[in-house]
C-alpha cells in the first residue's frame, strides 16, 4: 500500500483517492489496443489505485506552479503513438495514463513506474510513489531528453 506526505494525502483525499482503493482498469487498457499500445502491469496497477480521479489545483508549488492533471487515459486517445515514440526513444513501453494543465500535456508510465510528462518533450517526475508526490506538490520534472529544450 502506498504512503504519501500529508498534503499529497490530503489532495489526492480531496479528489477521491483513498490507501488500498481499487477500480477495474481494463476499460483504459483495452482502449489502446486499437493503437497497438499494450498496458503492463504498472501501468494497470497505477490506474487501478488512481484512475478516474482528478485533481484541480492551482497555486504556487515547490519549483513550478502546481496544475490540474486528471488520470484518465481516454483523455490521451489519437496519442498512442506519441507514445510508442517516446517509449522507443528511451527503450521502455510508456502506457498513457491522463493529461496534465488541462490537456496541454499528458501523462504516462512507463513498466518500471516512472511517471511522465509527454509532450514534445519527455520529462519524468521519477519512479512511484515519489513521482505522484512531486506532481501533486508541482516540483518540475527532470527533461529526459533535451531535444526539445
Amino acid at each position: 500500500m502506498l504512503e504519501f506526505p500529508l498534503e499529497t494525502n490530503r489532495v489526492l483525499r480531496e479528489a477521491g483517492w483513498e490507501p488500498g482503493r481499487r477500480v477495474d482498469p481494463e476499460r483504459w487498457l483495452v482502449a489502446f489496443e486499437e493503437e497497438e499500445l499494450r498496458g503492463h502491469a504498472a501501468a494497470r496497477d497505477f490506474l487501478a489505485e488512481f484512475g478516474g480521479l482528478a485533481v484541480g489545483h492551482h497555486g504556487h508549488g515547490v519549483s513550478r506552479t502546481r496544475e490540474p492533471f486528471a488520470f484518465d487515459p481516454l483523455l490521451c486517445l489519437g496519442e498512442g503513438d506519441r507514445f510508442a515514440e517516446w517509449g522507443a526513444l528511451i527503450g521502455r513501453v510508456i502506457f498513457p495514463v491522463g493529461e496534465h494543465d488541462g490537456g496541454r500535456f499528458f501523462l504516462g508510465i512507463d513498466e518500471t513506474g516512472e511517471l511522465y510528462l509527454v509532450e514534445t518533450r519527455l520529462a519524468s517526475f521519477g519512479v512511484m510513489p515519489e513521482a505522484m508526490n512531486r506532481l501533486v506538490l508541482g516540483v518540475q520534472p527532470k527533461v529526459v531528453d533535451g531535444r526539445f529544450r
